[in-house]
């Protein structure tokens, strides 16, 4: 049976429709949002509401700046807990490829990640035609310089200080985003059919003597994953806690600092450096975040001022044209 076309039964540029049937359309609903009739509100920006927010912007940024970096100043050594750090320079974790290559169900214990790891990781993925634990070149490269503290006293015996290497990790990193592969066996047995990183003299498991801080929990691993903004960095190695209120953490004297070198750093043209710290209100010593404020205020007031000359010149020549018309 022949149909008659006519281009009036298409709407909108759609099929044709089948007789008796529903016309398609493609118009939008007739709603105030689909149809764009919701109110709306646009800023006008004029010399009265642009230049007062630079100054205020000016004046706040720059007293908060001035006392977060002579807050951060005044952190001297040494009272109450001390902090040691490791600081590396020209080294750098914020490189793309470098954050993605690691396994972070493999830090978290999944057995089917422990010995199947994320292609992420390669090239330290496997070595030796087994999976490595940890994979990856965040791992591979972690810090493994051993630091000794001693006070030499008056009768020039060295006095080992007490460094504690529990409790510095994030909590949630410790117990939530690092945990070890499950099983009651021992840590060996856990970790078996893996290998160690290229770059490490020994397995995970060995990492420390203390089994709630060996393996994936370590927590000098722990703190080495938690990669670093800049090029530049420090991570806390150990905690000299304060005994007691009435001597101070560490005394007056000398001290001799034993190291055990085992990261190079020539090949990136590196350097290394140990930071003894304390902290305050805002945290450990770095001027960086007053330097911001105080740069982002000056900036703002000094575009305040600019603006307002600016303004001035060009509203009395305005002015005088009308006058002059």
């Amino acid at each position: 049976m022949a149909m008659n076309y006519n281009a009036k039964d298409e709407v909108d540029g759609g099929p044709p429709c089948a007789p008796g049937g529903t016309a398609k359309t493609r118009r939008p609903d007739n709603t105030a949002f689909k149809q764009q009739r919701l109110p709306a509100w646009q800023p006008i920006l004029t010399a009265g509401t642009v230049l007062p927010t630079f100054f205020i912007i000016g004046l706040i940024f720059i007293p908060i700046g001035i006392g977060i970096f002579v807050t951060s100043n005044n952190i001297r050594e040494i009272e109450g807990n001390v902090f040691m750090y490791y600081g590396l320079s020209n080294f750098y974790q914020n490189h793309r490829r470098y954050v993605k290559s690691r396994d972070d169900s493999q830090l978290n214990g999944d057995s089917s990640a422990l010995l199947n790891p994320s292609k992420e990781c390669e090239p330290y993925r496997r070595n030796e035609d087994k999976p490595i634990a940890p994979c990856g070149a965040i791992a591979n490269s972690m810090f493994n310089d051993t630091l000794e503290l001693f006070l030499i006293g008056n009768d020039s015996y060295p006095t080992p200080i007490t460094l504690k290497k529990k409790g510095i990790a994030w909590w949630t990193d410790k117990n939530v985003k690092f945990r070890n592969p499950p099983g009651g066996e021992n840590l060996e047995e856990r970790f078996k059919g893996t290998t160690k990183p290229v770059n490490w003299l020994k397995p995970v498991y060995m990492l420390d003597s203390d089994p709630d801080n060996n393996g994936f929990i370590n927590e000098d691993f722990i703190v080495w994953m938690r990669t670093a903004a800049l090029p530049t960095f420090r991570k806390l190695y150990r905690l000299i806690e304060r005994k007691s209120d009435l001597h101070p953490t560490l005394p007056a004297g000398r001290y001799y600092l034993n190291i055990t070198y085992n990261y190079p750093v020539h090949s990136f043209d590196g350097r290394k450096r140990m930071i003894l710290s304390t902290i305050s209100w805002m945290g450990g010593k770095n001027p960086f975040l007053g330097i911001a404020y105080i740069a982002i205020g000056s900036i703002s007031f000094l575009l305040g001022v600019v603006l307002l000359v600016i303004n001035h010149k060009y509203r009395n020549s305005s002015n005088t044209a009308d006058i002059t018309i």
